[in-house]
């Protein structure tokens, strides 16, 4: 008997013991649209002891992040350096998840290029934000003034530029997915004229180091990530993982967004091909990212939090 409470008494310091090492749970948040789109295979498996979370503004992940109470989180990609600069680096972005998701739409069948935006007027909405920094540089880049070559009207909402596409003999409008699907739905007519990631890349041409149109990263805190390396190394292959189930598999993933909650399970079947849901992370990362971060620091250096980020935003395993 008294071998027997030697060993229960030993047992029960082993386990006290070793229960302190297991790696801990991370909060995972993300945004309902795209950014979320590619975590749902993971979110259903339960990969990992993640505690996934959707929200619907930005607004409320932000804050979350910065007090810990977020481990690691979908945002949009300029945010990221936003937040790396004014938090003194206690972000890193791990990949991007979203590559460009805005396209250049129109009522008709008269735009097959960039040039033929020259003399029109363009709908848009993100007046000051990264939707205007992208369509200002495609069109400079293209040999287009913003200012003068074309008449650009921004709108406060999406709706907003549909209903005025629909309304304006001529006019087109630039739109993200998947709200692009949602208006053909209701708007037959509506055709996708331009895709914006095939013209970034038609910009970069030539160019040793080729940046990309990103919408989205996943970053994580760095605290988290010093202290907990392989949780996140872990969280990395699983993401990539899911990543390449959703691709691959539209319909599936269409059901799981669905019961998730992010977008309907009927416009995600259509939308998902268009919302350039991706995993990249290391060198290819950092390239891309970089390049991008350095169109919008050309335009407007608030939009990226004043400076362009140093080599430790982007973290490499």
């Amino acid at each position: 008997m008294k071998k027997l409470l030697i060993f229960l008494t030993l047992l029960c310091l082993v386990f006290v013991a070793t229960s302190g090492l297991a790696e801990p749970e991370a909060s995972v948040a993300a945004l309902k649209g795209p950014t979320a789109m590619g975590m749902v295979k993971m979110m259903d498996d339960g990969a990992g002891d993640l505690d996934f979370a959707i929200y619907a503004s930005i607004d409320e992940i932000t804050p979350k992040l910065v007090k810990g109470e977020v481990d690691i989180a979908a945002v949009p990609a300029n945010l990221a350096s936003v937040l790396y600069n004014n938090t003194q680096g206690q972000v890193r972005v791990l990949a991007i998840n979203t590559l460009g998701v805005l396209y250049i739409v129109e009522n008709g069948d008269t735009v097959h290029s960039v040039e033929d935006l020259r003399g029109r007027t363009i709908y848009a909405s993100g007046k000051g934000a990264t939707p205007e920094y992208a369509l200002n540089y495609l069109l400079s880049a293209s040999g287009i003034d913003p200012q003068n070559d074309v008449n650009i009207e921004y709108k406060s909402e999406h709706t907003e530029c549909l209903a005025a596409l629909v309304a304006t003999e001529g006019a087109v409008a630039m739109l993200p997915q998947p709200f692009v699907t949602t208006a053909q739905m209701n708007q037959p007519t509506v055709r996708i004229a331009l895709d914006m990631n095939e013209e970034w890349a038609r910009l970069q041409e030539g160019n040793e180091q080729k940046s990309a149109l990103i919408t989205g990263v996943v970053v994580a805190r760095t605290e988290f990530i010093d202290a907990h390396p392989q949780v996140v190394s872990d969280f990395m292959d699983a993401y990539a993982d899911s990543v390449a189930y959703v691709n691959e598999n539209v319909d599936l993933a269409a059901a799981l967004i669905g019961k998730f909650d992010i977008i309907p399970e009927a416009v995600a079947k259509i939308a998902l091909p268009y919302c350039q849901i991706v995993y990249i992370d290391g060198e290819d990362m950092r390239t891309q990212l970089s390049g991008y971060l350095q169109v919008l620091y050309d335009q407007n250096p608030d939009s990226v939090g004043k400076a362009l980020p140093d080599e430790a935003f982007y973290y490499q395993r």
